[in-house]
Formats: C-alpha cells, structure tokens, sequence
C-alpha cells in the first residue's frame, strides 16, 4: 500500500519524471495531479496545499476545467513545490531562499503518548472538550449569528486538522470523527455569511474525514449539506442529485431521510416540477413527524429537522411554483412556532414572508415584515437574510412609492453599504 505523503514531500524522483517534466511544460495540470496521485498524494491533499477546493482538483484531473491564470499557477507552484522554471515561472521564494520542505514526521524516539513541547495537547482531551462545546456553538450561531460562532469553530478545526497529522489508532479515528462533524458545521457557518467557496471547502474536508473515519451517518448528512449548498446557488438538478444521494446513503438515519427528502423537493421545484415537489414534501413531512428513537444520529445537531421546518421550505418553493397567497399562510403559521433559538433563521423566513406577500401584492404587510427582517439580518450578519431581503426589495419597486416601502428601501441601502437591489 502506498504511503500517504503530505502535499508537501513530493516523493523521490518525481519531479524528474519525463511524464511530469512533459505535463508541466505544457502546464497540462490534469496530467500533474493524476501524477500526483499516483505517487500517493491524493485531490484533498493537493486542494489543501493549493487553496483549491477538492471538487476543483477533480474537476481538473477529469478535464472538465482548465487552470490558466497565472496566480493559481504560481499558487500550485508554491503549494506542492514545484520549480518555477518547470513551469515557464521566475524562481520562486522559496527557492531563492534555498528553503527545502520539511515532511510532517513525528521526532524520532517520540510516540502519540509523549507530552513535550511537541505534544501541546492531549488529542483524547481535545476531542472531549469539542464535542462538550459544539452544543454552544449551535446556540450561538442560531441566536446570535454565524459569526459568533466562526472564529473559535474556525480555530477547532485548524487544530484538529494538526493533531489528525500526527496521531494514530483509535486516538486519530476519534479525531476524524469529531472533525468531520464540526468541518461540516464550519462549511455552515460560511455559507450564512456568503463564503460559498470556503463553504464547499469545508464541506467536501468534512466528507473526506468522514469517509475515513467510516462514519456512515455523518456522510449521508453531508451528502444533504451539499445539496443545500446547490439549491443557494440554484442547481436544482445538481440539488436533487446530491439529495437522492444522500437517502441512498446507508447512514441516512430517519431524520437525515426527512431533510434530503425535502432537499429533493425544492430541486424540483427549481426546475418547475410543481406534482413532484408537492409529493416530496408531503413524504418529507409525515418523516419528521413521525417518532424516532433510533439516536444513531444524536451526535449532530438535527433538532431543527421537524415538520415546522419542512413547511418553511414548501412556503419558500410555492412562491417560485407561483402561489404566494399559500406561502404568506404557511409562513404566519409556522413563524407563530418557531422556537426562538433559531433567531438567525427567522431573519430568513421573515424575509421570504416579505417577498411572499409583495408578489401577492400587499406592499405594506410585506414592508412590515421586511423591516422586521431587516433588523435581525443586520444583526446576525446573514448573507442569506440579506440576499432574501434583496429579493423581496426586487419584488417591492412597482411599490416604491408607498411610503412603508420606501422606508424599508433606503434602510436596506443604507444598512447593506450600496445598491442591494441590483444582486
């Protein structure tokens, strides 16, 4: 079996390889990383050492994508440490400098239990300490924004990324294990706050340190992430696709099954299936509310998997399906409900409520709701809140004139620093 090598230990000879020496040259970069990977260093490694995301590198070695701009060019030189000379660069720093990379190998004589100043923390202590404080992160982010959460959820995982280099056994497999869970939570937070490329990072690091770790149950979720992630983006067949995925998974638990099912259901409704939509929904529904006490999936944060939440997502899709007057019905009721907690997703409800009732042509009622909106996107700092908000705006011109709306109108141009209705 080949040796997993780090992005930066290319293996011995390898650059010298009339194959590699031809790919560089001709900066064929689908032949590199296939190079790459049969010397053992595999997509996520060399996504990792590039700042590129797995999917890309995939993406490129299929030769579905071309690298041409030269800053990612000089950005893969630096990463895997390849000459600039082989591919038509300028000696790069790190080669004026005469540095030489140092493989990630542990001291010799040391071993996973030595506490020195090699082993800053104990990786069992840590795995403990993340799972105790994941809980609170949750909270943070659903009642006071992502961004609360972001930083210390950012720094756990950079941490967990060290420790997994190094640690072997069962203390690596816990490891992998908590980090998939809180990458896959990291690759959230971004996505709320409008980092899309950080979040399909995150995602695909969490998919692959749970597929390593074997962990069933936290693949199929993650599975559901990225169809979520498609939908934002408006891939509805791409959204159904990963979503069908995910309840293939054999990991898919009950409620992991209720959320790829509704995921499913707002596929088709992008893609204006509005029979196959409805019929998802409805499955999706009677899912969450049946009992489950399996908790094989209690380790994740699924509360929100419940039928209040799969009747938000039908009341957003009946807007795109074009029965607003519903969608203004559903969102009043299931907002009546909605636990307080999820504070940072009432901004986003309430914004489709917004739009829902300006397409229904209400202009005031949508103004107020708006508003209401408004003020917990600012606060949250929600990318999604706001680019809902925009939307509902959109809807609100052939009104501007009425004066709740033109209130609302100049406080989300102010609040948002420029012209929110042109996105």
């Amino acid at each position: 079996m080949t040796e997993a090598r780090g992005p930066d230990r290319l293996p011995a000879g390898l650059l010298s390889h009339p194959e590699m020496i031809a790919a560089c040259r001709r900066r064929d970069f689908a032949s590199v990383f296939r190079l790459l990977k049969l010397a053992g260093i595999y997509p996520s490694l060399i996504a990792r050492a590039c700042d590129m995301t797995p999917s890309r590198v995939g993406e490129v070695m299929s030769g579905k994508r071309k690298i041409e701009k030269i800053d990612l060019i000089e950005r893969i030189a630096d990463g895997l440490h390849i000459p600039g000379r082989m591919l038509g660069l300028s000696d790069r720093p790190w080669e004026q400098a005469g540095l030489v990379p140092q493989p990630r190998r542990r001291p010799p004589g040391s071993s996973v239990g030595t506490r020195g100043l090699n082993a800053p923390i104990d990786p069992e202590l840590f795995v403990n300490h993340l799972r105790c404080a994941m809980p609170g992160h949750y909270k943070s982010a659903n009642l006071l924004g992502s961004r609360h959460a972001l930083d210390a959820v950012t720094r756990h995982v950079q941490l967990l990324d060290r420790l997994q280099q190094d640690a072997e056994g069962h203390a690596r497999d816990e490891l992998l294990a908590i980090g998939a869970r809180t990458a896959e939570f990291l690759g959230w937070l971004n996505q709320d706050l409008g980092s899309f490329d950080r979040a399909l990072y995150w995602s695909d690091r969490a998919m692959e340190w749970a597929q390593e770790a074997d962990d069933d149950v936290m693949a199929a979720y993650v599975l559901f992430r990225k169809s979520t992630q498609a939908t934002a983006q408006r891939n509805g067949q791409k959204a159904v696709s990963l979503a069908r995925a995910a309840q293939r998974s054999v990991g898919a638990t009950h409620r992991i099954r209720a959320l790829a099912v509704q995921q499913e259901a707002q596929g088709h409704a992008l893609m204006g299936n509005p029979r196959f939509a409805q019929e998802k929904f409805d499955e999706a529904h009677g899912v969450a509310a049946s009992p489950d006490d399996s908790h094989a999936d209690d380790a994740l944060d699924l509360a929100y998997c419940t039928p209040t939440y799969i009747e938000m997502q039908r009341a957003n899709c009946l807007i795109e399906l074009g029965d607003p007057h519903r969608a203004v019905g559903m969102f009043e009721a299931e907002l009546r409900v909605l636990p307080p907690i999820y504070r940072n997703d009432q901004g986003v409800y309430l914004s489709r409520l917004a739009r829902a009732y300006a397409v229904s042509g209400e202009p005031e009622q949508a103004a107020a709701a708006a508003d209401r909106a408004l003020s917990i996107a600012v606060d949250t700092e929600s990318a999604r809140a706001m680019s809902e908000l925009s939307a509902a705006g959109r809807a609100l011109q052939r009104w501007s004139a009425v004066p709740e709306v033109a209130t609302f109108t100049s406080r989300l141009t102010l609040m948002s620093g420029g012209s929110p209705l042109d996105r």
